[in-house]
């Protein structure tokens, strides 16, 4: 769950907050950890939720076996692609290397043009600064086109950024794919 309180909270107010709206959370299925308080708010608030998970990690007791809709699949590469088509946006919180796996392939299939969902990250406590940083650092040395750095929509509050998702205009980076080399 991570070492910070705020960690657990706006995983709490995210649920809550797309049950609220009455938006389906789609997420990866875990009982445990930030996935499983992010899938309960959202039911405690009267929202649906879809699972995707691994029959591997089922296995291991992880699925949060409270879910209307719970997708078992074949790999983690079935899982994120699954969980990409049923999505309609993409949030990232705070967390580890799945997290930074799946925020970055749903990025990379963005500037390739595989998709037109917004990607959001809940910047709490400053997590993702580090990440910004680099992202940044990649415009400045030639590696990463600005339109493509673009592509991250950045807010502290989860409503903010559930906000600008309503009013997101797709971008069509179909284009960009012809410069694959930055």
């Amino acid at each position: 769950m991570g070492s910070r309180p705020a960690y657990r909270a706006v995983a709490a107010e995210t649920g809550g907050l797309l049950g609220s709206r009455g938006l389906r959370l789609v997420y990866g299925g875990g009982n445990v950890g930030l996935m499983g308080i992010l899938a309960d708010a959202c039911i405690a608030a009267g929202g649906q939720v879809t699972g995707v998970i691994p029959q591997a990690l089922k296995d291991r007791e992880v699925a949060h076996l409270g879910l209307e809709d719970l997708r078992v699949v074949g790999s983690m590469h079935e899982r994120k692609a699954l969980m990409a088509d049923l999505a309609d946006a993409f949030i990232a919180l705070p967390g580890g290397f799945g997290t930074f796996d799946e925020l970055f392939e749903i990025l990379t299939w963005a500037q390739l043009g595989i998709h037109r969902k917004p990607v959001g990250l809940v910047n709490v406590e400053g997590y993702f600064d580090p990440l910004l940083a680099m992202a940044d650092r990649a415009v400045e040395d030639g590696l990463l086109r600005p339109a493509h750095r673009g592509l991250i929509l950045v807010e502290d509050r989860v409503e903010v950024l559930l906000d600008r998702f309503a009013g997101y205009e797709a971008r069509d980076t179909s284009k960009w794919a012809e410069g694959l080399g930055r």
